[in-house]
């Protein structure tokens, strides 16, 4: 498949497509999680990974939630904890010790781990020296491959250019700066106030310090944001070249999300400024020579990312795209998701259930999923979809011994009206998401999408687009 289209995508193609969809880091996505997924599936699961032994365990990806923020985004959806109070780090940190522990009594020590990602909150809340404590704690119970993928998101206001030195020397190779938007009244609105030479001074000590790959967040939709003040940003985004760049369209739910209710409705940019927004925000960084990697990211043809998309090897897990191959995950901290075989599961969302479950003894998983045949047959045709923009049909069926065409017929009837608007080609062999197509990825997946099929209400969902 191409990297770009023939033709710039239309505001009027785009509004066409300004549904609400899943993001398909998972199938079954997390809303569909369910408390009886008990402590004791999540055990078992975690021993029948140890029994596949070496040649039959897939390999191991790590989640690190650090909820603590010193300050309020108003736009944030994330579980976090607001608080200047740094010594409430110290105590997290030794739960989290006593949750690896749990894990290394089902698993043993040394277990190969080839992707790390911490997360929050802000994982930059912690001091260098809890981040090293931290790191210790992952190195004594685990074995990072050499050639692994270790991230941080980092919030440009907590740190410096020693502070980088710091995660250069902790073994860390990748940063996800969450920059949102450089205008200054922008972030004033938000609440997050960075100004855009202390984001371009950290990047260029970041690249000083040798770091594999620089990500940059970005919100459009944001209160006060119009097209033109969003193309500064955007230029100033192509000025600074990280390899890779997230996209995100901000999704106004105060009735959902509390601190969103500090952001005036009036404010908010009207349905047909976002999608201008998101047009051309399309074509500034397509013009800038970055590859559209899918959904919401983009990536320069040299970033792995953009690689993996060419090869036909890219994947995607709880933290969105990625180039590791299909990975079980041990999501750790409060809130954490992990998937261990054929199962999800969820860790507690507040603190002090989190810290309960685990001064039992017990790990702190309070819902998930064991997934039905049915849920990794479509697992693979979405993922498939979502990934390599294609399902071949002789795969499917070998792999899970259906005859395609006639266990999907009604999705096949759905995907022709896809077809007809030039979204996808479908033959013989299988479904090919088109140039065009790759841009609504979204929707071509969730025509397999069981639960959707089952349950209208998307509300609970960004636009796909």
């Amino acid at each position: 498949m191409n990297t770009a289209v023939a033709e710039p995508i239309s505001e009027d193609l785009i509004r066409r497509f300004d549904v609400s969809g899943p993001r398909y880091t998972s199938y079954p996505t997390a809303d569909r999680f369910v408390e009886a997924f008990s402590v004791e599936d999540y055990t078992q699961a975690l021993k029948l990974r140890r029994a596949g032994g070496a040649a039959m365990t897939l390999p191991l990806s790590l989640y690190v939630h650090i909820p603590f923020c010193e300050s309020l985004c108003y736009y944030c959806a994330c579980n976090k904890i607001i608080t200047k109070h740094h010594d409430r780090a110290g105590p997290y940190l030794r739960y989290l010790s006593r949750e690896v522990d749990l894990h290394t009594e089902q698993l043993g020590v040394g277990q190969t781990v080839t992707q790390l990602h911490l997360g929050g909150g802000s994982p930059t809340f912690l001091t260098d020296d809890e981040l090293r404590e931290l790191m210790a704690m992952l190195r004594r119970n685990f074995t990072f491959a050499p050639s692994g993928e270790y991230s941080i998101e980092v919030d440009p206001r907590t740190i410096d250019a020693s502070r980088l030195d710091t995660l250069a020397e902790l073994g860390f190779n990748r940063l996800s700066f969450g920059i949102q938007d450089f205008d200054p009244d922008v972030q004033k609105s938000v609440h997050r106030v960075q100004p855009a030479e202390q984001v371009f001074a950290l990047v260029a000590a970041a690249r000083e310090r040798g770091f594999d790959s620089i990500n940059a967040d970005l919100i459009y939709g944001l209160p006060l944001q119009s097209p033109e003040s969003f193309d500064r940003t955007l230029a100033q985004v192509v000025e600074l070249r990280p390899e890779r760049i997230a996209l995100y369209a901000y999704a106004h739910l105060p009735e959902r999300f509390k601190p969103q209710r500090r952001i005036p409705t009036v404010e908010i940019p009207s349905g047909a400024a976002k999608v201008a927004m998101l047009a051309r925000s399309m074509a500034a960084f397509m013009g800038a020579g970055y590859v559209y990697v899918g959904m919401d990211h983009f990536a320069l043809p040299t970033d792995s990312l953009a690689i993996a998309k060419r090869q036909g090897r890219l994947h995607r897990n709880f933290q969105g795209y990625s180039t590791q191959p299909d990975c079980d995950l041990i999501g750790l901290g409060v809130s954490s998701i992990g998937r261990i075989g054929a199962t999800y599961s969820q860790n507690a969302k507040t603190l002090e259930e989190y810290y309960d479950y685990l001064d039992q003894g017990r790990f702190p998983v309070v819902r998930g999923l064991a997934l039905t045949r049915d849920d990794l047959l479509r697992r693979a045709v979405i993922m498939a979809i979502m990934c390599q923009g294609q399902v071949l049909f002789e795969s499917i069926e070998l792999a899970h011994l259906i005859e395609f065409r006639k266990y999907f017929a009604p999705e096949m009837e759905a995907l022709q009206k896809l077809a007809d608007q030039g979204m996808v080609t479908v033959d013989d062999v299988g479904i090919q998401v088109t140039d065009m197509g790759w841009f609504f990825v979204r929707a071509v997946a969730m025509v397999f999408d069981r639960y959707l099929q089952t349950d209208r209400t998307r509300a609970r969902f960004s636009k796909i687009i």
